[in-house]
């Protein structure tokens, strides 16, 4: 392990990586070292970029960079394959622009990697393992059906987009505490439909996943992203795991919606997001 220092702000590589491209962009304020998608991620604070590095030019802009061909520490993939990830993503976000995805505004190669830029959200990640995920669960119902809304209009968009969410958890979304504004990232792995499981465990965490994303040779469809966002009403509302109607924070008509959405068997959930959403909407 090597430890370096940027603009004050130190992190820990494999092996050393030549950050020069990061002056191009401002002064580095934050890193996000501990991934294991092999990305390693910046918070900048940009001065007079000019346009033609890709971002129109504002002062005091903070930017949000994610790189990939470093070695990172926790990456459970090589620089060449993180690499070939991050630049077929770039087609992702552009196919799948929306209020409530972060906005992807440049992206290049670079040496020895590649790199892609977002706007900076002034948000906290929700995944487990933050700080921020506990004050997540524990804030007021009112607040958290206005975000699963958010979340589930946004897979109602990628579905008319023609894509499958894939490895969607609490980890893609971000929440501003003082402006109640939620944000969605980490969408690297939504890909066009049709998708056929061709890995037995597909990517992610096992509390979205639905039965068929450990089922080789088993189609991934929309009423498998029913599935997640039933799973992500428990996650939010409920008791995780728990799917016990005890757990469950909102009304009893919408446990009932989420619990078919969640039905190990496809053909007993609802057939599409929307019809799902209108279940959930109605109750």
């Amino acid at each position: 392990m090597i430890t370096r220092t940027i603009d004050g702000v130190s992190f820990g590589l494999k092996a050393d990586f030549d950050f020069g491209f990061l002056g191009e962009y401002g002064k580095v304020f934050a890193v996000f070292d501990k991934q294991d998608s092999g990305y390693l991620c910046f918070g900048v604070q940009s001065e007079n970029v000019s346009v033609s590095k890709g971002v129109s030019k504002s002062e005091n802009r903070k930017l949000f960079l994610k790189m990939a061909g470093a070695a990172t520490l926790e990456s459970n993939v090589s620089p060449e394959a993180a690499i070939a990830r991050l630049q077929s993503t770039v087609a992702v976000y552009e196919d799948l622009r929306h209020p409530v995805l972060i906005d992807m505004i440049a992206h290049k190669g670079i040496p020895g990697g590649y790199l892609t830029v977002y706007e900076w959200f002034e948000g906290d990640c929700m995944g487990r393992q933050y700080q921020s995920h506990d004050k997540f669960l524990a804030l007021p119902i009112e607040e958290k059906l206005k975000i699963y809304s958010d979340l589930v209009l946004f897979h109602i968009h990628i579905n008319k987009c023609g894509y499958i969410a894939l490895d969607f958890y609490d980890g893609s979304i971000m929440y501003d505490f003082g402006t109640q504004r939620t944000m969605i990232c980490d969408i690297e792995v939504y890909s066009k439909s049709p998708v056929i499981n061709t890995m037995g465990r597909m990517w992610g965490s096992s509390r979205y996943m639905s039965p068929e994303e450990f089922q080789l040779g088993a189609a991934i469809d929309e009423r498998s992203n029913v599935f997640v966002m039933g799973a992500t009403a428990f996650q939010l509302m409920g008791g995780g795991m728990d799917r016990s109607i005890e757990k469950w924070q909102a009304s009893e008509k919408q446990y009932r919606a989420a619990l078919r959405a969640i039905s190990a068997d496809k053909e007993d959930r609802h057939a599409t997001i929307e019809e799902y959403y209108e279940a959930w909407t109605n109750a």
